[in-house]
């Protein structure tokens, strides 16, 4: 499933590359400093975040940072540096022949983190009673349809630890679907049968930001302990967490994990320096500055390749009104609307000059929403259409269209000057400088862009609830199986972010969804059974194709994945898919290090 993530630094834990470990679980944020002591002795690891979390409850979580990376596991993980599927929660499976059969059986002593047995039980309520209820707004729904029929599996308990899983049809990415969290019922059950005012479950209004971490429960290595608005998360080991080492020593090995939540990339930076950090995401800017401190800071920098982020800017292409008024002014949306005006803007940004200048030539050029890693990734070699900076096609384009420059300013064919706001989340100076470098490219146009940084949470409202933006620039963190971006490419996806459809109760009146658009949503689905891979990477390509030839995104720069370290953390297996952390349970503290 895929996530809106702030972009602070690529530190996920056994990232699966399809749902909510892949798609879903995001970037977590820059990490902190190593060697260093809890109270009472206690290992610490400290690291930062540059946004607070918006919600504790997994299944609606929609965006990065969040904390379920390492409070909650799934049945099963995808091992960062092999690809391979592993058994977490579960102790095994069988397939049948078809593949559209599963059965999984649980490991024996599962325990949550409040202490009560986690069962087979636990595994139908979270499929059957919330990821499959229609009265929860979940992204994970969204991926685990099946097809053209939209169908979801069938989830039956056989037994205390065993399960059935079976879909109606092949289903591609089935093994894969299992990765996401597990809930446990005997908390969460009880907030689903009961409304709220609005007539609602409960269970939306369940673990905010503002429960007390004691009524939070989780299954993965970690469980939080305590959290103080704008200024830390501090989580504790999970004293029943399944995974042990040698000799059953408990597993993680570090006792406590703090996310400092500062909200400015400089002062992580200064943070870092001064050694109250034991990480921070390497950011084109701080890297030759970092680079010289190495051996002094006792750290090492880690370059894992092109992260699994995309960036891009994307117009509200939504026609819809409500409460008879527009969700964007017509004038300006029938400029988005327009294909020449897209087109004319993706002409119009130098993406080369934005890697040379703001990313200190460590990215590359992004075409696809589809990671470069993916096998099912296609190529501007393999004939995928990119637009490559030219100012003077846009003016092209743009005329053809009807727009017309009159001493530097652009107007439409009724007089309107053009001019948009576009927002990004404040305090990540990169995509500041990369709103800055858009707005003086389309300024060279003609167009006047109003760059508004605004807060991460207040962005993600915008972009899922009020639906009131005109252009945004941000990007989805992801894995490298395409069926997890089925939550932005399904056109009643929770992330459709260029034509949203909103939450039940908040219908709109006159949405529309182009051909293409429609097009796309059937191919994801048609991918999602097609077992034959030749096949399955020909439907994908076609959906890149159909991307970059409508532009709903328009895509611009992967940077490389950049995190520095200190040495005294023990047993780092860094990488693009899995980040600085993803065996956090693994990973020792060493002082002399």
């Amino acid at each position: 499933m895929a996530t809106l993530t702030d972009w602070t630094v690529g530190l996920t834990r056994r990232r699966l590359l399809w749902a909510l470990g892949g798609l879903s679980i995001a970037a977590i944020g820059g990490c902190g400093r190593s060697g260093s002591t809890g109270g009472g002795g206690r290992s610490q690891l400290v690291t930062s975040i540059l946004s607070e979390p918006k919600t504790f409850n997994y299944a609606i979580n929609e965006e990065s940072p969040n904390i379920f990376g390492i409070t909650y596991e799934g049945l099963v993980e995808e091992d960062p540096e092999t690809g391979k599927v592993e058994p977490a929660l579960a102790a095994g499976w069988e397939m049948s022949n078809n593949g559209q059969r599963i059965v999984v059986t649980l490991r024996s002593g599962l325990r949550w983190s409040d202490g009560a047995p986690l069962t087979a039980d636990d595994v139908s309520f979270t499929f059957n009673e919330v990821f499959f209820n229609e009265a929860i707004p979940t992204g994970i729904r969204d991926v685990l349809r099946v097809g053209q029929s939209n169908a979801l599996p069938q989830v039956k308990m056989l037994g205390p630890l065993q399960v059935e899983f079976s879909v109606p049809e092949p289903f591609a990415p089935f093994l894969r679907s299992l990765g996401v969290g597990i809930l446990p019922a005997h908390r969460l059950r009880p907030t689903l049968k009961t409304k709220g005012t609005d007539g609602r479950p409960q269970f939306l209004t369940t673990w905010g930001v503002d429960t007390p971490p004691s009524q939070i429960v989780g299954n993965g290595p970690y469980r939080l302990k305590e959290y103080v608005t704008s200024q830390r998360l501090v989580f504790e080991r999970n004293p029943h967490y399944w995974r042990k080492g040698p000799n059953n020593a408990p597993q993680p090995y570090i006792e406590e994990w703090v996310w400092q939540i500062v909200e400015s990339q400089d002062t992580s930076l200064l943070q870092f320096r001064s050694g109250g950090l034991d990480s921070i995401s390497v950011t084109a800017d701080y890297f030759s500055l970092l680079k010289r401190e190495e051996k002094r800071g006792n750290f090492t920098i880690y370059n894992a390749g092109p992260t699994l982020t995309t960036s891009f800017i994307c117009f509200n292409l939504n026609k819809g009104q409500r409460d008879g008024k527009p969700l964007v002014d017509p004038v300006k949306s029938a400029w988005f609307n327009d294909l020449r005006f897209r087109q004319a803007v993706a002409h119009g940004i130098d993406r080369q000059t934005m890697i040379d200048s703001i990313f200190r030539g460590l990215g590359q050029l992004q075409h696809s929403p589809i990671a470069s890693q993916s096998p099912y990734y296609l190529s501007p070699e393999q004939g995928l259409l990119t637009y490559g900076f030219n100012p003077e096609r846009s003016r092209q384009l743009l005329t053809e269209a009807g727009f017309q420059n009159r001493n530097g300013e652009l107007f439409d064919v009724a007089g309107n000057r053009v001019r948009f706001t576009l927002i990004t989340n404040a305090g990540n100076k990169i995509r500041e400088a990369m709103g800055a470098q858009i707005a003086q490219d389309l300024a060279k146009l003609g167009m006047k862009v109003d760059l508004q940084p605004i807060a991460f949470g207040s962005l993600v409202s915008k972009l899922s609830d009020s639906l009131d933006w005109e252009c945004h620039l941000l990007g989805f963190t992801g894995g490298v199986e395409p069926h997890g971006g089925s939550n932005v490419w399904r056109v009643t996806g929770r992330l459709h972010a260029f034509n949203q459809t909103p939450d039940p109760g908040k219908q709109l009146v006159g949405q529309e969804f182009a051909p293409w658009e429609l097009e796309i949503d059937r191919l994801y689905a048609q991918a999602s059974q097609e077992l034959d891979e030749t096949k399955r990477r020909a439907l994908y390509a076609r959906t890149q194709q159909l991307t970059q030839q409508y532009l709903p995104f328009i895509h611009l720069i992967t940077p490389y994945s950049l995190v520095a370290v200190r040495n005294t953390i023990q047993g780092l297996k860094v990488n693009a898919l899995g980040g600085a952390f993803w065996n956090i349970h693994e990973l020792r503290l060493d002082r002399e290090a």
